[in-house]
């Protein structure tokens, strides 16, 4: 008799059949498993909204967490009651369970605070961390690219599964041409290195890998800042090479900032905020700045209105 499947890989699996993306997975899972050892392992079958509530005051008062994790947690919850165990009967109150996000201001460095921040960026991850700036990109968005994503001649990128599932463009800074130019012939050798020791293959989205089995090795779909080794694909135990780890963006970041003199709290995600409030500041058009980021524009106003309040 063939055993049930455990609760963690149930929601896994429902999870990827949904295409969420590994992020989500991972955080999703990992709330779930806290909400279990806090209930002393306690199977969410036979808990509820009783339980839930305890959990998420536990969340707001006793780790203080902020009301985008706390709301992060309720999600993940939900999801495995509504989804995995097929349970309509625990509903969140929106006034004790959905946690309301303050607003809070970006941080955005003038343009004589990011030239600095560039400078001190060390030179492995500098040419990147320009283009975050230059193109108004997503960390995330910046190391997913593709070879086949970057556009010289359209100086234009193509950035694919954004936030929301969708794709859009955005520029490729004319003074960014010529170095990355020299990042792919670099990023060539590597692969060519990699197929002549039997590797060479990337991670590709979906059924893609299935639907073109010769893709995964294809130079057109390499990251354009991949990992300095290969490492086994998260869901998978092929040896891969991925692009490279968020995690030393970050660190970079922060340290060149540091190293700046720049007394502000700064992160990768900054830069996309210096990108839309300097081209703003340059007479940009707003819908063309919220194209660019990939943000939905704001709703035309009626006929007959006005546009002032």
């Amino acid at each position: 008799m063939t055993r049930p499947a455990k609760l963690l890989d149930r929601m896994r699996l429902v999870l990827r059949t949904r295409h969420y993306a590994l992020r989500t997975e991972q955080a999703y899972i990992d709330w779930i498993r806290r909400y279990i050892l806090f209930h002393h392992k306690r199977h969410p079958d036979r808990m509820g909204q009783t339980e839930l509530e305890s959990f998420l005051t536990y969340l707001a008062v006793d780790r203080d967490v902020s009301a985008s994790t706390q709301n992060q947690a309720l999600s993940a919850i939900l999801f495995l009651y509504r989804e995995v165990l097929g349970k309509d009967d625990v509903h969140p109150s929106p006034d004790s369970l959905w946690a309301r996000k303050p607003k809070r201001l970006p941080t955005v460095l003038s343009p004589g605070e990011v030239r600095r921040l560039l400078s001190a960026t060390p030179a492995p991850h500098q040419l990147f961390v320009r283009l975050l700036y230059g193109s108004g990109l997503r960390l995330m968005e910046g190391l997913r690219l593709r070879v086949k994503d970057l556009d010289f001649d359209l100086k234009q990128i193509t950035v694919r599964n954004a936030k929301g599932d969708n794709d859009r463009t955005t520029a490729l800074p004319e003074s960014l041409l010529a170095d990355l130019n020299a990042q792919l012939h670099v990023v060539r050798l590597i692969h060519a290195q990699d197929l002549a020791q039997g590797h060479g293959a990337v991670h590709l989205p979906h059924a893609l890998a299935r639907k073109y089995p010769r893709a995964e090795t294809n130079w057109i779909w390499q990251y354009v800042f991949p990992a300095s080794s290969l490492s086994h694909d998260v869901r998978t135990p092929v040896l891969r090479r991925h692009h490279v780890d968020p995690g030393m963006i970050q660190h970079a970041v922060r340290d060149a900032a540091h190293k700046a003199g720049i007394d502000k709290h700064v992160t990768p995600h900054t830069l996309r905020h210096c990108f839309a409030t300097h081209l703003l500041s340059n007479g940009y058009d707003i819908r063309t700045v919220q194209e660019l980021l990939g943000h939905k524009a704001c709703p035309e106003p009626a006929e007959g209105t006005s546009k002032q309040r």
